[in-house]
């Protein structure tokens, strides 16, 4: 008999990956250390920094705000994809960091956003659960 066995991450590797990131642009190696500990998705909740990260058979663990303690982001009712775009660009290039960015989403409209690690994207989504943005998640650096 074959017994399959399954990464059970825990919340103190998953920080322990996010302690490595200072921007945007280090985004794609956290993705695959992530993916290394058995993640397969995760959800990031804008408005208090909470994350919902999945792995095989139902695994989750959910983490309050990971990184440098923020107070809560508001989410603006209106959803621009626009300014969306422009602070997806500039994290990426480095010029932001995590917590910037993460209130620059809010100011944008978004209220989370999901990051499918099986297919490398990234879907953007506004109050009502819409999708704003799906952008691919780079395989190397950017």
């Amino acid at each position: 008999m074959t017994v399959m066995t399954t990464n059970r991450f825990t919340q103190s590797q998953i920080e322990a990956a996010y302690a490595k990131v200072k921007s945007g642009a280090d985004y794609p190696k956290l993705v695959q250390d992530l993916k290394r500990l058995g993640i397969r998705a995760y959800d990031h909740i804008v408005s208090d920094g909470s994350n919902v990260f999945r792995g095989d058979q139902g695994h989750t663990v959910t983490t309050q705000h990971l990184g440098p303690t923020q107070p809560p982001i508001a989410v603006a009712d209106h959803a621009s994809t626009e300014k969306l775009k422009h602070y997806i660009s500039i994290h990426q290039q480095g010029q932001t960091h995590y917590a910037a960015f993460c209130g620059q989403a809010g100011e944008a409209g978004v209220a989370k956003w999901v990051s499918d690690l099986e297919k490398m994207t990234c879907t953007y989504l506004d109050k009502a659960n819409h999708a704003m943005l799906v952008e691919p998640i780079p395989v190397a650096g950017y």
